[in-house]
């Protein structure tokens, strides 16, 4: 009875502390707006002045983001998932995202979609995590190989003795594959998706599905920030921005915000300011950013959830 009574205790303060975090994220969020309100009005005038094709072409690029998703998330599961319907789940899973801490609205609305497709629940989370581990796995991949075959896309670099890299991060591995070893619930959990991981990699075609589209759903979000530097008439190399919003968005996963707000934009913001973007320029790119792959497709997003969760699809 005793533990009974202590686990929603547990959960309970768990919710309580990530809404915490979040308010207290957001609150930080909107007084740094407050106080560089000059700047954000000046980025705002900046966008209105932009390139229409290159922001036609960031628009194409946000599109092709959510049909990259629903390829990664058919590559975590065996099963064949209807195509349409998984790319809907896919963009009102995009709006959810923006409503609820630290992605968990796209888990949500994933984690039904997979379920109400006869999959279990353990394993409808077992393939999100799958997906969320290759997809971290891809952004950290594609940095480092960012940064080895262009060094000066990292204006810190010079500063930063590749030799410490090289050290911290086995240093790192050794300390998550430590926890893992002494945590038995952790390590259970790690087999059951090492066991699954094996499991999709034997077809071919979805291992290739899962990183394929988890590769392209990264390089397509960068390519919506280089083409809208672009628009703004910003002569950044391509490398430096994508540097740029790899370690942006490595950095907003830290912080569980609802689809990163505050945080992706502020590590965002300064990731671009240090790659020799102009403040005002930068927060322009930002708001560009955000306002195609989030605030325009919120409202049809919720719309597509909506209409989902009516034909009983979640």
């Amino acid at each position: 009875m005793a533990v009974s009574d202590c686990v929603p205790v547990t959960a309970g303060r768990r919710v309580y502390l990530r809404v915490g975090i979040t308010l207290a994220v957001l609150i930080a969020g909107g007084g740094i707006l407050a106080v560089h309100r000059a700047t954000l009005d000046s980025g705002t005038d900046q966008l209105a002045a932009a390139d229409g094709e290159w922001l036609l072409l960031a628009c194409c690029a946000t599109i092709a983001t959510w049909a990259c998703a629903a390829v990664a998330q058919q590559g975590a599961v065996i099963e064949r998932l209807p195509r349409g319907r998984l790319v809907a789940a896919q963009f009102a899973a995009c709006a959810a995202n923006h409503i609820l801490p630290a992605g968990a609205g796209a888990s949500l609305v994933n984690v039904r979609f997979l379920t109400r497709c006869g999959l279990s629940t353990r394993r409808s989370a077992t393939a999100l995590a799958v997906k969320a581990a290759v997809g971290g796995i891809v952004r950290c991949a594609l940095g480092v190989t960012l940064l080895v075959a262009a060094p000066g896309s990292v204006p810190l670099s010079a500063r930063v003795p590749h030799g410490l890299v090289l050290v911290l991060v086995p240093l790192a591995v050794a300390a998550l594959v430590l926890a893992v070893v002494v945590s038995g619930r952790l390590r259970r959990a790690v087999g059951r998706g090492v066991a699954d991981v094996r499991e999709v990699h034997r077809s071919g075609g979805r291992a290739c599905a899962l990183w394929g589209g988890s590769v392209a759903f990264a390089l397509l979000h960068a390519s919506v920030v280089v083409a809208v530097v672009h628009a703004l008439g910003l002569e950044l190399p391509t490398s430096h921005v994508v540097m740029a919003y790899l370690v942006a968005s490595g950095a907003a996963a830290l912080l569980p915000t609802p689809g990163g707000l505050g945080s992706l934009d502020a590590a965002l913001a300064l990731a671009l300011t240090a790659a020799g973007a102009p403040g005002q320029t930068a927060v322009s790119a930002v708001i560009g950013y955000r306002l195609l792959t989030s605030w325009l497709p919120m409202a049809p997003g919720l719309l597509v959830l909506g209409l989902l969760a009516r034909r009983s699809v979640l």
